[in-house]
């Protein structure tokens, strides 16, 4: 059986260290939704005053960027969900 102090240590430090990936997740899907908006904001602009089709390249891309970071937010939850999971199963 493991110390239960060492183990409550344990828990509260993976606690944490969890709490701060999922937070630098966060930032990060707020950061590329900023971009990606701003990036589909200005090529729209310029389809609609120039009509050339290549800037619905650069909006399919940035979809496709802000698609993967929530998928990457996602993972990162879930798997520090798992982890901090198999911290608290220790007795």
């Amino acid at each position: 059986m493991a110390n239960k102090e060492a183990v409550s240590k344990a828990q509260q430090s993976v606690a944490q260290s969890s709490a701060i990936a999922i937070q630098d997740a966060t930032d990060n899907l707020r950061n590329l939704s900023t971009i990606t908006s701003t990036a589909i904001g200005v090529a729209l602009a310029q389809l609609l005053a120039t009509g050339e089709p290549k800037y619905i390249d650069v909006i399919t891309e940035a979809q496709k960027a802000l698609t993967s970071a929530t998928e990457h937010f996602s993972t990162v939850g879930t798997d520090a969900a798992k982890v901090l999971q198999g911290f608290m199963d220790i007795k």
